[in-house]
Formats: structure tokens, C-alpha cells, sequence
């Protein structure tokens, strides 16, 4: 089978971002399938290639995929307008290799939205079978967020999910909400599975022995965000809990923020102004290094912006490879993380907007170790019973195999 997958932010493990794609292109591979990757250079991605672009591309073999990077760059840092045009660029030269290059099936994975453009293509025009992967559903966030909001983009946006939906042999959810979201545009939940994002488990096994950051001490809770800093993040949140633990007087908990994204200058300055040296920052790391980093660490804190359709309606990376260190997650808005948190006594939920009750559950952890641990390994098997990146990878590959 000849799969060609569009992914406009793939990344290797050598890059700071999530390998997913990676991953189930390389277990395509293993299966004896070919994959040929579509993707774009983005910052704090690696694509794996190097060397000159030619005509605005450059191609070659990595670990088996045979890439295709364009040369369009993408930064979080860049306006909305900028990575609107990024996002239209990439669609339109994908069209080219969606209807001139060899394959016996397209996969598209969004973000953006703008990615299933080509498998549209490709299955009114070519009769041949898409897969349509949906990480997150637009417009429904942007919309929520308030960041579009000119009624004639987000009309257009209604109209390209629905057409991505319908036009799709099979659409991929990654949680319970984006399902659900898929269904409410009319497409039968026969045509629809959930995989969600996988744990890295041997990558993030717990170590013995681990390096912990400069202003760590050997006794100090140490609760770690890894990831975007950007708006639909909140990680003004974890600050607000940082002021409110130094006036309780509790130095032995630090707050450590790896990652890159818009907010981030103004979050570091905020810290800086108000004093907070109870939180540390870290710039984006590559998987393998990030690895290394939260063996040191005690607590993973899953934190996002208090917006209802986040609730169900996202499957976060960092979620993952947090239960696969096994790491207890304290969370911070409801949502089915929030119950699975719960159900599986592998960390704590907190109400949003509530430093005081976020204070708090760092407190609790701090100074109830012996609970600490348990919800720790209770997380590691939650990740080893349901979200094994290789068990994952292989539905992903079974449900490609059923379309051809």
C-alpha cells in the first residue's frame, strides 16, 4: 500500500514538538507499506532533512518515510493573517502532489483545517480513498476563543469541515469531544474512530536517577508544564497558583515551564516583575532531552484556557507523556481527562480560574508523598493498559489498510 500523508507540522523525534505522525508513518513502514510524508518547515520542528531547497522543496529519506518538505515557514510567533497565507500556501502546492504522484491512499492530518484541501481532491478527482485524522475541531475553537471572528472566514471554515467530513472514506478523532463533534456534522459513527495520542513508554519510562534543573533542591516538588505558550493555553493560571504558593510561604514547590509560543516573553516578564523565582523556563526541547528532563520531576500540570469546547474536544500531548513517566497530572479545567484523572486516581482536578484551590493541590502533593507515588504508578499503568504508542499506531495502520 502507497500511502501519501499530508502533515504540514511533521516533526522527528530530533524536534520539540509532537512525533505522532512520525510514529504511524514509521509502523506504516513496518508493515511493509511506503509512505511518502508531505510537510513544510516549522520552527522548532526537524523534518530530518537537510541541505539546500530546490524550486522550493527538498526531498529525501528518513528512518524509511520519504519526505517532502516545503519551503514555507511557520512560527507560533507569526499573526493570525501570516499563518492564515502559510496554511493556504501549503494546501494549494499539496494540490499539485495529491493529483500528479503515485499512491493507493491519502491521509490528512489537521491542524490546519486546511490540510484536507488535497484529499478532497484527490478522492473527487482521482476516485481514490482519504483518511481524514481531526486533532482539534475547527472552527469551533477559534470560535469559542474568540479568534475569528469575521462571519464570512468562519462560514467558510463550517464549509470546509463539512466538505473534509463527507468527503473522507474515514474520519480519525483523537478524543471522545472530537468524535462526537464529527458526528454532529453528519457523518455515521461506523466511518469514525477514536485514537487518541499515544505514550512514548519506553522513552519516558521512570528513571532511578535524574538531573534536576539549577534552583531545584533534592526535596522540592516540582510540577512541570511542557508545551505551546500561547492563548489557548492559560498559563497565566500556573502564575496566579505561583504568586498565591510564595504568600503561603511554600519555596519548596517550583513551577518549571518548558516550551516556546507567543505569551511567552510576557509570562517570563510577569515572573521577572512580580518576583515569582519559584518559576523556572526552559526553551523547547527535542523528545529524547524532554525525556531526560521530566525524569527530575514529580507532577505534570495539564493546563488549558477556560473554554467549554476544550473540555472534551482535545487530546493533548503533553497528557501522555506525562502518564508514561508516571507522572501524577494535576489538571485544571473539567473534561474527559479530568474524569480519567479521577477514575484512575493517577493525580488531581482543580476548578479552573481558581489559584487558590491550584495552590492547594500542590500543596496536598508536597506534603503526601507516599499518595504522591501511588497516583504516580497508577498513571504509568493507565499509559501501559490503554495509550501504548505501538498498540495505537497499529489501529491507525489498520484502519488505512480497510479503506484500500
Amino acid at each position: 500500500m502507497r500511502v501519501l500523508y499530508f502533515h504540514q507540522y511533521f516533526t522527528t523525534p530530533q524536534g520539540s514538538s509532537g512525533t505522532r505522525s512520525y510514529e504511524f508513518a514509521r509502523r506504516l513502514v513496518q508493515h511493509g507499506h511506503t509512505v511518502a510524508m508531505v510537510c513544510a518547515s516549522s520552527a522548532g520542528h526537524s523534518t530530518g532533512l537537510s541541505g539546500p531547497f530546490r524550486r522550493g522543496r527538498r526531498r529525501g529519506a528518513v528512518d524509511g518515510i520519504d519526505v517532502i518538505e516545503l519551503a514555507l515557514s511557520y512560527s507560533n510567533y507569526d499573526s493570525l493573517p501570516s499563518r492564515a497565507v502559510t496554511f493556504l500556501r501549503y494546501a494549494v502546492r499539496s494540490i499539485a502532489l495529491a493529483l500528479t504522484l503515485p499512491y493507493d491512499v491519502v491521509f490528512a492530518t489537521s491542524t490546519p483545517l486546511t490540510a484536507g484541501i488535497p484529499g478532497i481532491l484527490a478522492r473527487l478527482l482521482r476516485r481514490k480513498p482519504f483518511v481524514f485524522e481531526v486533532r482539534d475541531l475547527w472552527p469551533e475553537l477559534p470560535r469559542a476563543m474568540g479568534v475569528v471572528r469575521n462571519p464570512l472566514v468562519l462560514r467558510a471554515m463550517d464549509w470546509l469541515e463539512w466538505l473534509s467530513y463527507h468527503s473522507a472514506s474515514r474520519c480519525i478523532g483523537l478524543s471522545p469531544g472530537i468524535v462526537a463533534g464529527i458526528q454532529r456534522r453528519g457523518v455515521p459513527g461506523d466511518r469514525i474512530a477514536m485514537i487518541p495520542n499515544g505514550s512514548d513508554l519506553d522513552l519516558f519510562a521512570p528513571r532511578d536517577v535524574a538531573q534536576r534543573p539549577a534552583g531545584v533542591g533534592p526535596a522540592d516538588l516540582l510540577a512541570a508544564f511542557t508545551g505551546a505558550h500561547g492563548r489557548a493555553n492559560g498559563l497565566d493560571a500556573v502564575l496566579d497558583a505561583a504568586a498565591e504558593l510564595l504568600r503561603r510561604g511554600r519555596r519548596d514547590i517550583k513551577l518549571l515551564f518548558v516550551g516556546d509560543g507567543a505569551l511567552k516573553p510576557a509570562l517570563v516578564a510577569r515572573a521577572a516583575s512580580e518576583g515569582l523565582d519559584n518559576c523556572l523556563f526552559l526553551d523547547p526541547l527535542p523528545k529524547y532531552r524532554l525525556a531526560q528532563v521530566m525524569h527530575g520531576v514529580d507532577v505534570g500540570l495539564m493546563v488549558l484556557a477556560n473554554v467549554p469546547a476544550f473540555y472534551y474536544g482535545t487530546s493533548p500531548n503533553k497528557f501522555f507523556d506525562y502518564i508514561a513517566g508516571g507522572l501524577p497530572v494535576l489538571n485544571n479545567y473539567p473534561g474527559w481527562l479530568a474524569d480519567m484523572i479521577a477514575g484512575n486516581r493517577c493525580g488531581l482536578a482543580v476548578p479552573p480560574d481558581d489559584p487558590v484551590a491550584f495552590a492547594g493541590a500542590l500543596e496536598y502533593l508536597a506534603d503526601h508523598r507516599a499518595e504522591l507515588a501511588d497516583m504516580g504508578r497508577n498513571a504509568r499503568r493507565l499509559a501501559e493498559r490503554e495509550f501504548g504508542r505501538s498498540a495505537l499506531a497499529d489501529r491507525f495502520v489498520g484502519v488505512l489498510e480497510s479503506v484500500v
